[in-house]
């Protein structure tokens, strides 16, 4: 990757791959989950607790294969499970049902179980060699004779197995090979060995792919928001220009919501139902309320929370906002740890002024209060139901309910003046031209 951050840290959908694997691996049924780390360690703990608490952590302080990486887990192993899936850190694209189909297999009598996946182009990968639809080996591409060569069916890592002899398997791996590692694809011929029933299940290519490259992290990516995309599609959510939308791992959208092109989902943004979100927007850790519109050029975060029916117009920012239902900010706000009441009106280039240099102040705008253009709201500062701010204003004391504030220099009008001015000009102009 070429990174200072651990592969497994990179994120796909917002999310990092790693838990992309512990998420499919809890959505399958899975009732525990161990995960073998190694650099930087603590980091990814810190990351996978995040998304689950059912979790234990194994450090392989060699790398001496795949199957000596599974065995620093011994001790969740031993624990004591039906079936044991194995699943890579790397590869976020597997479907929960792969592995629920996998897991019926081992049900139904198998005691391994193996993923495998068609390509026009087996070239470099290990080739699944089955008999009578069961697996007998699997033989890498530099070890395959020319018939084997020609087999499409290919290894694609993630094995399932029967949990009652997983460790006596585990056990019986050996490390006589070029590298004097130890292989879990050993297991397959030590299976057979022992007259175990040993099957291959078939996914889908992308269901595979790992992640090595900045490239291939780009391609997963790619695959997953069109597979959320069309998800959502599905269940009632228009996007104009579905390729331009970008999600988020959590990303929850409700039918009849309305998205216009290059919109992006941060993490944490939850949409009701008949919401339009116009072009440009970028929203994160927001919650924006049925019948709502927003945007365009709109940007949300730091826990945005907006009422039922609320307008949110062009360049418009909120930061940690609770606006209200029906309340209205149109053109060119900026509102931070601010709550604004049900159908208060925010005028054109409203800002609450938030930050002293040192610490955050909250504005409250009460229901139905009318904030005129241009103006400023220092906090901590409050407006009161139905009061009125005049254009123009900086507001630093509190505005009682239905009271207008007139926070404004006094106009004075000087008839004939601007043409004195401009004739000075002109003369100061003419005379550096000599």
């Amino acid at each position: 990757m070429r990174s200072a951050l651990p592969k497994v840290l990179h994120a796909v959908a917002g999310l990092p791959l790693v838990c992309h694997a512990v998420r499919v691996a809890e959505a399958a049924g899975g009732e525990a989950h161990a995960v073998v780390i190694g650099r930087e360690a603590g980091k990814v703990e810190a990351a996978v607790r995040a998304v689950t608490g059912n979790v234990s952590f194994h450090e392989q302080t060699q790398r001496l294969g795949t199957g000596h990486a599974v065995l620093a887990a011994r001790d969740a192993i031993a624990a004591g499970y039906d079936d044991l899936i194995v699943l890579f850190a790397d590869t976020p694209l597997t479907r929960p049902s792969t592995l629920r189909q996998m897991r019926e297999l081992l049900a139904a009598g198998a005691d391994v179980a193996v993923l495998g996946f068609r390509t026009p182009d087996p070239s470099g990968y290990g080739r699944l060699v089955m008999e009578a639809g069961e697996l007998v080996a699997i033989r890498e591409d530099k070890d395959a004779s020319a018939a084997e060569r020609a087999i499409d069916f290919c290894n694609g890592g993630i094995m399932a197995i029967n949990g009652k002899i997983v460790l006596d398997l585990l056990g019986a791996i050996g490390n006589s090979n070029a590298k004097g590692e130890y292989y879990l694809t050993d297991i397959v011929e030590i299976a057979r060995g022992r007259g175990l029933k040993v099957v291959a299940h078939e996914a889908p290519e992308e269901e595979i792919l790992g992640v090595n490259t900045r490239v291939e992290l780009a391609r997963v990516e790619a695959i997953w928001q069109a597979r959320r995309r069309t998800e959502l599609m599905l269940a009632g959510v228009t996007m104009l220009a579905p390729e331009s939308v970008h999600l988020s791992h959590d990303t929850a959208i409700g039918p009849d919501t309305l998205l216009e092109p290059n919109v992006f989902f941060a993490p944490g943004v939850t949409i009701g139902s008949g919401v339009t979100i116009h072009a440009f927007t970028h929203l994160a850790d927001t919650t924006i309320a049925d019948n709502c519109h927003v945007g365009p050029f709109a940007r949300m975060r730091g826990n945005a929370q907006v009422g039922e029916g609320a307008h949110i117009g062009n360049f418009v920012e909120f930061k940690n906002v609770e606006f209200g239902k029906g309340a209205k900010a149109s053109h060119l706000t900026y509102l931070g740890d601010a709550s604004v009441g049900a159908k208060a009106n925010i005028g054109a280039g409203t800002i609450t002024c938030n930050y002293d240099g040192v610490n955050k102040h909250r504005t409250q705008i009460g229901a139905g209060a009318f904030i005129g253009s241009n103006s400023a709201l220092v906090a901590p500062v409050s407006v009161g139901e139905g009061a009125y701010v005049a254009s123009g204003s900086v507001i630093v004391e509190d505005v009682p309910a239905d009271a207008m504030a007139v926070a404004r220099g006094r106009q004075a009008n000087k008839p004939g003046h601007a043409k004195t001015i401009r004739e000075r000009a002109l003369a100061a102009k003419a005379a550096k031209s000599r």
